[in-house]
């Protein structure tokens, strides 16, 4: 059964969350997504990885009508700690409130499971990416301080930051 939640996006168009349980419904949104995020999701053995991780997690997807258009999958990693695995939202439809109602789903679900600590990682500021600045930035305005910072957890050329986030 989805659990659904409506709004209205600041540009008047309807949206709801629904919780996914079947993994292959999991599988085609989260495909569909990264598929619109390549500046952020431009490689395609992590793209599939994402994919596969993501569609036997708790996974919770946003809907413009039908067709999907974010979603977000968490790991549990301790009775204490999760970690956003993955998330996205469709280019065209940021800054519009849906990542906001994707992560507060998640964090309402980590709440009822008894989590303390959502953590999430990303791309560090010291790469210069443009669009990993605003993912940054999305999760500083939601509450998640930085960490730590792994220049070598995904290669020098990729350094991983850790920002975590205490759940009420």
């Amino acid at each position: 059964m989805r659990a659904e939640i409506l709004m209205e996006m600041n540009v008047g168009e309807r949206v709801h969350i629904s919780k996914l349980e079947t993994p292959s419904e999991k599988r085609e949104v989260s495909r569909r997504i990264l598929a619109d995020l390549g500046e952020w999701f431009g490689i395609p053995e992590a793209i599939e990885s994402y994919i596969d991780k993501s569609s036997s997690l708790p996974f919770w997807a946003a809907f413009d009508g039908v067709a999907s258009v974010g979603f977000i999958a968490v790991l549990k990693h301790f009775d204490k700690a999760a970690e956003i695995c993955v998330m996205g939202v469709m280019e065209a439809y940021h800054r519009n409130g849906i990542g906001s109602l994707l992560l507060g789903e998640a964090e309402k679900w980590c709440a009822d499971q008894g989590i303390a600590f959502l953590q999430v990682k990303t791309l560090s500021a010291s790469h210069p990416d443009a669009h990993y600045a605003k993912t940054r930035e999305f999760y500083r305005s939601a509450g998640f301080i930085e960490l730590e910072e792994f220049p070598e957890l995904w290669g020098s050329a990729n350094p991983c930051l850790l920002m975590i986030k205490e759940i009420s």
